[in-house]
């Protein structure tokens, strides 16, 4: 008999610059909510209730509708010990999973290998924007970076066929005798390779596509859209990946604007996303992580929020249980850590529950360890 079951998809939506976790999930209940956030809070009468005590942000109704329908799992108090406030070594342990010294590779590049252990699959890890995140760099992992997926592609600008297969040829060449000439030209060589042969599988991707949702024209939306297009295109892609644009979550001023402005792209994009993952009946197989570095510190700075700790983590997808997963971290002086959120939930443990319920892989080499894992799937 043929199985028709799809291999389980991971999607990850990076929140660049720590998104503030208080003004996300709203802790509305809580009468020090507004005695620490004189200026930066959002108004009882305006929060979307999850219960009486917490409630999402007024502008994020599409993922209150999936919630609604048990397809979000909110995790609470997301971090790990000993928080670090710097935008780059915080993003780096979440990346490498790596929080006492600088890691070599990303958790994501080591899921990747152990998902297509003889690289039949140079798009077995694809991700959507400028640059390489750490979280998929591995030593020997092919992962394409896509900028554009309606313009990607090697040498696209030569119209003339003929002329650009000359062109990839002698980018073939150039490439090929480099492999065992030593590691760092090896390296060269593979990532040279798979690129080529990576560019041109994906370009076909957006052509193949049609859809009746539109998203939105900010940059998340559009990144969201080529993510489903690449997965309706069917080409064995097991990990998608973007990140919202550099540090956009920075709220230390204008806050409650920038903030507003973010979580409605966001919120619509991951919507939109579903939708258009359903219309193509294409959604059952597919989980989305939304992450960030960290969350702000409780009491505001006037117009916005510093670098905190204890964030907030969603799971999306059919085969989410939805739900509140940890508690809230207490907001009472003497349980904050130096004026921040304690974290209740290790992200290791977020990590592990994907990698072993969902992606079947052993998640302790991946993590670094064994953490308590959680039953959001």
């Amino acid at each position: 008999m043929t199985s028709t079951k799809k291999d389980p998809v991971l999607v990850v939506l990076q929140l660049s610059g720590g998104n503030d976790a208080l003004n996300t999930i709203i802790p509305y209940g809580d009468p020090l909510y507004s005695d620490n956030r004189p200026n930066v809070r959002v108004p009882e009468d305006q929060v979307l209730p999850i219960n009486d005590y917490i409630g999402f942000n007024p502008v994020m109704g599409p993922i209150k509708k999936l919630y609604e329908e048990g397809k979000v799992a909110i995790i609470q108090g997301v971090g790990y010990p000993h928080p670090n406030r710097s935008h780059f070594r915080s993003m780096d342990i979440w990346h490498t999973c790596e929080p006492d010294k600088v890691g070599d590779e990303g958790w994501l590049g080591r899921a990747i290998r152990d998902l297509d252990p003889n690289k039949e699959n140079v798009l077995t890890g694809v991700n959507f924007g400028r640059g390489l995140p750490r979280a998929l760099a591995a030593p020997g992992v092919p992962v394409a970076s896509v900028g554009n997926l309606e313009s990607y592609g090697v040498l696209t600008g030569i119209e003339a066929e003929d002329q650009r297969a000359k062109a990839l040829d002698v980018f073939s060449r150039v490439y090929s005798p480099m492999i065992g000439a030593g590691p760092v030209l090896d390296y060269f060589a593979h990532t040279g390779l798979d690129a080529l042969k990576g560019a041109d599988i994906l370009s076909t991707a957006s052509e193949k596509y049609s859809s009746s949702v539109e998203y939105g024209g900010d940059v998340v939306a559009q990144y969201m859209r080529n993510i489903a297009q690449t997965h309706l295109a069917d080409l064995g892609v097991r990990v998608l990946y973007t990140t919202a644009p550099y540090n956009s979550f920075d709220t230390h001023a204008g806050e409650l604007a920038n903030h507003s402005r973010l979580w409605t792209e966001t919120s619509n994009a991951i919507s939109d996303f579903y939708e258009d993952l359903k219309e193509h009946n294409a959604s059952n197989n597919v989980l989305c992580l939304v992450f960030t570095e960290f969350g702000r510190r409780v009491h505001d700075n006037g117009s916005g929020t510093d670098h905190g700790s204890g964030g907030i983590a969603f799971v999306v997808g059919d085969a989410v249980k939805g739900g509140l997963y940890g508690e809230y971290p207490s907001l009472a002086p003497d349980k904050l850590l130096e004026g921040d959120l304690h974290f209740n939930n290790d992200f290791r443990g977020l990590y592990a529950t994907l990698l072993e319920k969902w992606l079947g892989l052993d998640s302790k080499p991946i993590v670094n360890g064994s953490f308590e894992q959680l039953d959001f799937i």
